[in-house]
């Protein structure tokens, strides 16, 4: 069984997620702003996401982690490391509420999770799977340092491979 981390940096802290966080992810997951995610989701498939997200944790070692603001106490989105037979490889991913978007906390909430993947859990490599036309998503992976990587196995033969490299 794998405990799941709670990690501090200047801004945010990153930590289980709770009940309380379900209302902002479903209303994300249900809306146009999942788009690049696969969907809009329907409130059950929301909640398998959500689930999927904690559950993650105690099969693999790795899940999602809420970003929550250190100074209000805001939750502002999610980050995690996906792993599992839906992942060809471990995935560094984001989502971030849209009263939370352009402020730099998706930034630095994943930079922070990937220095405990590749420090704490000895992880060797992280990927990020893109849609090739969420310019966000694109842009944070390149400022994170990744580099795509076309020769990278992928889920879905659309999206574009971004990987992390070791820091």
């Amino acid at each position: 069984m794998y405990s799941m981390p709670t990690l501090e940096t200047e801004r945010v802290i990153l930590r289980v997620p709770t009940m309380e966080d379900w209302p902002e992810y479903s209303e994300l997951m249900v809306s146009e702003r999942s788009v690049f995610m696969g969907g809009p989701f329907s409130l059950a498939a929301a909640w398998g996401l959500f689930c999927h997200d904690v559950a993650q944790w105690a099969l693999m070692g790795f899940g999602a982690l809420t970003i929550e603001e250190r100074r209000s106490g805001q939750c502002l989105g999610q980050v995690g490391v996906n792993s599992g037979p839906l992942f060809p490889e471990y995935e560094l991913g984001w989502l971030i509420y849209s009263h939370a978007e352009g402020k730099g906390f998706a930034y630095e909430a994943a930079l922070e999770l990937k220095r405990w993947a590749y420090h704490e859990r000895k992880l060797e490599t992280l990927v990020s799977y893109v849609d090739p036309l969420n310019i966000r998503s694109r842009s944070l992976a390149e400022r994170l340092g990744a580099k795509l990587d076309a020769a990278a196995p992928r889920q879905d033969p659309t999206d574009l491979v971004y990987r992390h490299p070791f820091e």
